[in-house]
């Protein structure tokens, strides 16, 4: 204690003594990024963020209406009539989406979230320049395929990075539309991506798969340049001791001023969720991972890695990827029309992705992953029972459960895989936490993809019965295991945490029982549930000098966080 209490007395005789750099800059009484502050600097914030979902999206789609395309297929003859091939060259792009997941596990601490979204902005521009360079006669083919995991990475670091940023710089009320907005547009890029394929198809041959897979680079050239300007994570700062730099990027996206008590409070909150899981100076082991007590690392781990595991086995891109494939394989549709229902379907799929824009902070995370999973379970039902007679005519009810699948899952599995993890992990684990859950997603992603193909060449309907009973099995895990997290602020969902294990009761519970709370409340709760040692709380009063306890933001400032005054 009496170490701390030294330290403490340092930080402040060096706030006042001893001037930074970026001193200037928090003495600027109400900061600006892109000469903004407040809303408008938060809408910014979430364009960006949500243009590399749009990237997502567009990449996820594109190679839909280009693997089995006469023009493609000559021009790169591995993949012509060789589904197998196909599979692999779609899927190989979750390969790199995997490695940039795992680059991210163990970099994202160091290299902060700004600038994690940025390289992979970049990488994936890179890897498309690799793809659309490729010339037949030279290789091509596994040019292509280098150039796809090599994009795969970028977004599989941005897929890591971005719902942490994003929920990092959001408030509680509106941090769940915020990312679910970003999840939506995956669809919207998919569509994009769809009719842009379906477009080309009727240009030459360089044209048809060139231009669709260059197109990206538009949405990547936003996201990278775009970033440059905007402020960094204010917890990931604060993980860092870099309190002016949080201050500043916090009274920005609050509107107010940097000695504002609304700012000094917040932050002081953030300080305390930061110490009382012990991610003081940023750095978090593996080993972290695998702790539970009042924090629960491991389950709240497991709980978003799950939401991202159902999300892929659940069969999302079976359809997806392979909407017109099936359709001209299973239904006996032209290639033409089944790419022009490929699009349809995909209109279909961004309606519905909005509409989770409006339920999201109405129904909840948990009614709408429950709704969505009983939708989709009941929609392959429908697939596989008009596959089964065979013939053209029996197979054409099957397209209405494609249909209703997509809807279904544009509505809430697209968008709350995302979310979730993003809220659920604790700022200690929350980098490293939700790069596990996204190389969930990839690693199943990669293997839906592969064997797809293979299950439709085999098993027929069979796939979709496989896919019907594994929906079904996620009811149970989410009505018992996944609590309510709407309206919540990133603390009080520590807390919520932390009144199960201490109490000793469901988490379901603790989160139905527990009321939102204020800042002042949420600081009141955690002392109640010991994230606040005595040592800490004696350390908050001078007693040798007879002073009454200093509130917690007071305490901030002394450790060199914001002083009210400015700093000569």
């Amino acid at each position: 204690m009496a170490d701390n209490k030294n330290e403490l007395e340092h930080n402040a005789h060096a706030a006042t003594s001893s001037p930074r750099p970026s001193d200037n800059a928090i003495n600027v009484k109400a900061p600006k990024f892109f000469g903004l502050s407040g809303r408008p600097l938060s809408l910014v914030v979430s364009t960006v963020a949500t243009t590399g979902f749009l990237l997502f999206g567009y990449d996820q789609g594109v190679m839909s209406g280009i693997i089995a395309a006469d023009p493609f297929n000559d021009y790169f003859p591995e993949t012509k009539n060789n589904k197998t091939y196909q599979g692999f060259v779609t899927a190989i792009y979750e390969v790199g989406c995997l490695f940039g997941a795992v680059l991210m596990l163990m970099i994202g601490d160091k290299l902060g979230r700004k600038r994690g979204i940025i390289a992979g902005a970049i990488i994936m521009i890179l890897g498309v320049i690799i793809q659309i360079s490729a010339v037949k006669g030279h290789k091509a083919t596994a040019q292509l395929i280098i150039g796809r995991t090599i994009t795969g990475f970028g977004n599989g670091m941005n897929t890591s990075t971005i719902p942490t940023y994003q929920a990092e710089c959001s408030k509680g009320t509106n941090r769940g539309l915020l990312i679910c907005i970003e999840g939506g547009v995956i669809a919207f890029g998919t569509m994009i991506a769809y009719w842009i394929d379906y477009g080309c198809s009727y240009g030459s041959q360089d044209l048809s798969w060139r231009f669709p897979i260059a197109f990206q680079v538009f949405f990547g050239l936003i996201v990278a340049i775009f970033m440059v300007g905007l402020p960094e994570s204010p917890r990931f700062l604060l993980t860092k001791d870099r309190h002016e730099d949080a201050m500043r990027v916090l009274a920005a996206l609050n509107g107010t001023s940097v000695d504002d008590d609304e700012t000094k409070l917040q932050a002081s909150v953030i300080m305390e969720s930061i110490r009382a899981s012990g991610h003081a100076g940023g750095n978090t082991t593996y080993a972290d991972l695998l702790t539970g007590g009042k924090t629960q690392h491991f389950r709240r781990m497991m709980i978003g890695s799950s939401a991202q595991l159902f999300q892929q086995i659940g069969g999302c891109n079976a359809v997806i990827y392979y909407f017109p494939i099936l359709f001209e394989d299973s239904i006996d549709e032209t290639k033409n029309m089944s790419l022009l229902l490929g699009g349809v379907n995909m209109i279909v799929y961004s309606i519905f992705a909005t509409s989770s824009w409006f339920l999201i902070e109405r129904a909840g995370r948990r009614k709408l992953f429950l709704i969505g999973t009983v939708g989709q379970c009941l929609s392959m039902v429908l697939v596989f029972a008009c596959l089964i007679p065979g013939g053209p005519e029996n197979a054409k009810g099957s397209a209405v459960g494609l249909f209703t699948y997509i809807a279904f899952f544009g509505a809430t599995w697209l968008p709350l895989p995302w979310l979730y993890p993003a809220e659920i992990n604790p700022l200690k684990t929350r980098a490293k936490a939700n790069a596990v859950s996204t190389i969930t997603n990839w690693t199943f992603n990669f293997l839906i993809v592969m064997v797809t193909p293979v299950m439709l060449d085999n098993i027929k309907w069979g796939t979709y019965l496989f896919f019907a009973i594994v929906n079904a099995c996620f009811f149970p895990v989410i009505y018992f295991f996944y609590p309510e997290t709407r309206g919540r602020t990133l603390e009080e969902i520590d807390i919520i945490f932390a009144k199960g294990f201490v109490e000793n009761m469901s988490y379901i519970n603790a989160a139905k029982q527990l009321p939102f709370l204020t800042q002042e409340e949420i600081d009141a709760k955690a002392k109640e549930y010991g994230f606040v040692s005595d040592e800490d709380d004696v350390e908050r009063r001078d007693t040798e000098d007879g002073e009454e306890s200093r509130p917690l933001w007071k305490e901030f400032e002394l450790a060199g966080g914001c002083p009210g005054e400015a700093v000569t």
